[in-house]
């Protein structure tokens, strides 16, 4: 019999059965518990691979809670699920067979996603489902455009953690999954713990496979060089790619800039869905036990099948300029051809810089620098903040705290247009809008870092 014709629900411990609806029947009663073993029976049924679940108070969930109760106040439960993508399409060369795996694929989690919300609103259960991907909450851009962070709920619901390369591993389906969350309004009986091992093997093939560098053998990742390359024909990419056709004068200044392949891609990702540009850290991945069997026969042999064919493929790699990326390139993959294109993580409002700061730092632009700074933000936003860089990480604290080398005060509207590129250093500093005050060499060394 089909899970959908039934509904087992408890309250406190009595299961109570639940008929096929009608218009006799009662609502759903709030402070019932539905039945965990019959949820996952109806995920799975909807299409699903495997699920988990998790409550609305759970730790994990401290930083996202607010974005998730804000897009739907009644949320009690978080069910996650992962679909699978199968593998020899993602670990082609050929970027329109990988992307239409994870495109259609990504349609079937957002049909899954539905169909269970169809199915817990049909009984009389107040569900959501939040996009797989896109579309997402782009008014918020460059900031937090997801409803819910679909991977720390995976996590925290046991569907696998977090490897190197910063996506989620199954025990069993490895990396090779994509993944859907549904918010409820109502408790489950028992829900799920995250699994007790990571199974990531920290081969370091996708350290190997990374056409930019973004995925560092120590567990460092350098998330806007993953952004400039991978998701060049998302978000940012079109934007850049908009300003590209905006300052030309001329269809031959435009061909100077943007070849018609380049075009021709643009027009694809626009028509049939965006298209990622790598994702070779996910096509390399041996993990998980329906994946793993090729590499532990014969290591040299997947390296060669799987890793090789990508490292050698000729294409153009996006970087923005004086980046870690575009040194990466040079030296790693001399026989891909690098191209300078615009750092679109542009922050329009302060806490928006402070946040977005780790993302962007550059890690071999800091080597050699120990130094403190202190910004002080006036005007529409006032704000102190004070960074340390040293042994090539960065630290953001709020406040002014230690004892600074550099000492930077700025119109907090004058700051962000200079870092868009709408107002000239020269007169923001004649005008006194933004003062330094301390080394000029060690200021310079900081913008090094941010290049842009």
């Amino acid at each position: 019999m089909s899970l959908l014709s039934e509904l087992p629900m408890v309250s406190n411990t009595a299961t109570i059965p639940f008929q096929h609806p009608s218009a006799s029947d009662p609502p759903y009663n709030i402070g019932e518990s539905i039945d965990q073993s019959w949820l996952r029976r109806l995920t799975l049924e909807a299409g699903a691979d495997d699920v988990g679940f998790i409550e609305i108070n759970r730790p994990a969930l401290e930083t996202d809670r607010p974005d998730i109760l804000n897009a739907f106040p009644h949320t009690k439960t978080l069910v996650s699920f992962v679909v699978r993508m199968n593998r020899e399409p993602i670990r082609s060369p050929a970027r329109s067979v990988a992307n239409l795996e994870f495109h259609h694929t990504g349609d079937q989690v957002n049909v899954v996603a539905r169909t269970i919300v169809k199915q817990l609103e049909s009984r009389g259960i107040r569900a959501l489902n939040p996009a797989m991907g896109f579309p997402m909450e782009m008014d918020h851009f460059p900031g937090k455009i997801w409803v819910v962070s679909h991977k720390t709920v995976a996590v925290a619901a046991g569907l696998g953690q977090m490897g190197i390369h910063r996506n989620v591993i199954h025990p069993k389906f490895g990396n090779f999954i994509l993944l859907g969350t549904v918010l409820i309004d109502a408790d489950v009986t028992d829900t799920s713990a995250p699994i007790d091992y990571n199974p990531c093997l920290e081969c370091k093939l996708c350290v190997a496979a990374c056409p930019v560098g973004a995925i560092s053998s120590d567990g460092q990742f350098n998330f806007s060089a993953c952004y400039t390359h991978n998701y060049r024909e998302f978000m940012g990419g079109f934007t850049d790619w908009v300003e590209d056709i905006a300052d030309s004068q001329s269809s031959k200044q435009y061909r100077q800039k943007v070849t018609d392949a380049e075009s021709s891609s643009m027009w694809q990702s626009l028509s049939f869905g965006a298209n990622y540009k790598a994702a070779y850290c996910m096509a390399v991945c041996p993990a998980g036990e329906d994946v793993i069997q090729p590499f532990t026969t014969n290591r040299k042999e997947f390296v060669q099948d799987v890793l090789k064919p990508l490292q050698r493929k000729n294409e153009t790699i996006y970087v923005v300029p004086g980046t870690d990326a575009e040194g990466y390139v040079t030296k790693r993959f001399p026989h891909k051809t690098f191209k300078h294109v615009g750092n679109s993580l542009r922050p329009r409002s302060i806490q928006g810089f402070l946040d977005g700061l780790p993302l962007v730092f550059q890690r071999k632009k800091s080597e050699g620098l120990n130094a403190t700074y202190h910004f002080t933000f006036t005007g529409q936003e006032r704000e102190e903040a004070t960074f340390i860089i040293q042994n090539q990480t960065l630290r953001v604290l709020k406040g002014h705290q230690q004892e600074a080398d550099v000492f930077l005060k700025a119109d907090s509207q004058t700051w962000l247009g200079f870092l868009a590129k709408e107002r000239n250093l020269f007169w923001a500093l004649l005008t006194r809008r933004i003062r330094i005050k301390g080394s000029i060499k060690l200021f310079k060394a900081f913008a090094r870092c941010f290049p842009s």
